[in-house]
């Protein structure tokens, strides 16, 4: 989602009152609350920590340039182990069935990167208002937009209502229901995943950014969002996972509702039928998408959770929250958004990725300088990206900087922790069948602790750890 422009005045108001009209709630969802875990081949549980990459400013011979090792690097530095690259399908097949090769390169010379930085990678086919038939935007290309001579009307100030205009909603009809651009978009997944298939750094799939399509006369945004999502978006998944399967059957596919789901809405979202299935909405506030400040009295988060748990525990599926983050994150109660979020998302999801990882203003992650936004060093906090055996408890007290972790360990397994740079370093201690590689990180150093248990294991185990 290009991040650069306001969310129409309309859309806010109507997702703002209807999120005031859902009453807020104490209760939480858990993973434990039916909803599975990500694991790894090892059967470790799995939580990824990390940011999203993506440059919509370059195409052609420039495109990928603003996405460097530094990238990688920096992200890798703070602890994070996870990004989702935006790829788009104009760059990749500019013209009907002639693929770029410099393109897959520059793609392959990222995840290339990422593997020296020890960072998972999605490969995330990314939109934005269809693609550059309209206004520039990126994603769907020219070749494969039909418009039906439709009216279309570009909003500068205002990019989220060109969803709504009559060509971009007939465009995307077309590419669900039009055989020969269903078989195109197939196609194309088929290609990059034969490609990337074997690449370590790839993890997985995320099979369209955040879908849209052709509202019907009487019906507002929501209704109109559960029908797409049910009789033409997951028809569209499944077709995409057949096709991805003829070349890699090993790596997760992640795939999202409409950005409905955003405003504590249900998804009309069906079953797709593959085994390793990842749930991945994005979870953005249209108050704080349009500038404002979070209200904790709202009770949009309490929506939002206790609404986007509904999809993974019916179809028993992870989650991992593929976008989230404010746009101005200096207002007053961005600090207790990003504490309340954090946790909220722990509750449920197996990771997310933020929006974005990038250096200048707005929602990018650094400054130019390279310092964190107001805030935004928050994301920043110690956490374990594998456990060997079942999770009980994990919890990090910012304030006395202080995390533990409590698990019931698979024996002879092997636990990672990732614990950030920290100006006085941290001290590891194990209570149970386990010892830690190392019991201290010095200051300024990137922890990256490994916890082996017995292979008598059968007690729980404890991992405290402490500012040095």
């Amino acid at each position: 989602m290009p991040k650069r422009r306001l969310r129409t005045a309309a859309f806010l108001a109507v997702t703002t009152v209807l999120a005031l009209l859902v009453p807020a709630t104490g209760a939480t969802a858990g993973t434990e609350g039916g909803i599975p875990r990500l694991t790894d081949d090892h059967g470790r549980v799995l939580t990824l920590r990390g940011w999203n990459l993506a440059d919509k400013e370059h195409r052609g011979e420039r495109a990928l340039e603003s996405i460097t090792e530094r990238s990688l690097r920096d992200m890798a530095a703070q602890g994070f182990d996870f990004a989702r690259l935006a790829v788009f399908w104009d760059d990749l097949e500019p013209r009907r069935g002639q693929y770029s090769e410099r393109y897959i390169r520059k793609v392959e010379r990222i995840l290339d990167w990422a593997h020296a930085h020890g960072v998972r990678v999605v490969i995330d086919a990314h939109q934005d208002v269809y693609g550059p038939a309209f206004g520039g935007h990126r994603g769907i290309p020219e070749w494969a937009t039909r418009t039906d001579g439709l009216s279309y009307r570009p909003h500068p100030d205002d990019w989220f209502a060109e969803y709504f205009e009559p060509a971009v909603q007939a465009a995307f009809e077309h590419l669900y229901e039009d055989p020969d651009l269903r078989r195109a978009q197939t196609r194309m997944w088929r290609t990059l995943a034969a490609r990337l298939a074997g690449h370590p750094a790839v993890f997985g799939y995320d099979l369209i950014n955040e879908p849209m399509g052709r509202m019907r006369p009487g019906e507002d945004l929501f209704a109109a969002a559960r029908r797409i999502e049910a009789t033409q978006v997951t028809p569209m998944y499944n077709r995409i996972a057949d096709a991805i399967r003829e070349a890699d059957r090993k790596h997760w596919l992640f795939v999202e509702p409409t950005p409905a789901a955003g405003e504590g809405r249900p998804t009309g979202l069906g079953r797709v039928d593959d085994p390793k299935v990842v749930y991945a909405p994005h979870f953005y506030n249209a108050v704080m998408e349009a500038g404002g400040d979070y209200d904790p009295a709202s009770g949009w988060l309490e929506a939002y959770e206790r609404e986007i748990v509904r999809y993974p525990r019916e179809h028993r599926v992870p989650v991992v929250v593929g976008e989230w983050g404010p746009r101005d994150s200096s207002q007053p109660n961005m600090g207790r958004f990003y504490e309340d979020a954090v946790a909220s998302i722990g509750r449920y999801a197996s990771g997310w990725a933020s929006w974005e990882w990038c250096y200048g203003g707005g929602y990018c992650a650094l400054r130019a300088d390279g310092r964190f936004q107001p805030n935004k060093e928050r994301t920043v906090r110690p956490y374990a990206p594998a456990v060997a055996g079942t999770p009980r408890t994990e919890a990090y007290d910012q304030g006395n900087r202080a995390y533990r972790l409590a698990y019931a360990p698979h024996p002879a397994g092997i636990t990672e922790l990732s614990l950030p740079p920290s100006p006085h370093g941290w001290r590891i201690a194990v209570d149970g069948p386990a010892w830690a590689a190392t019991r201290t990180v010095p200051p300024g150093e990137l922890g990256r602790v490994r916890v082996r248990a017995a292979r008598w294991a059968g007690a729980p185990v404890t991992v405290t750890v402490t500012g040095g």
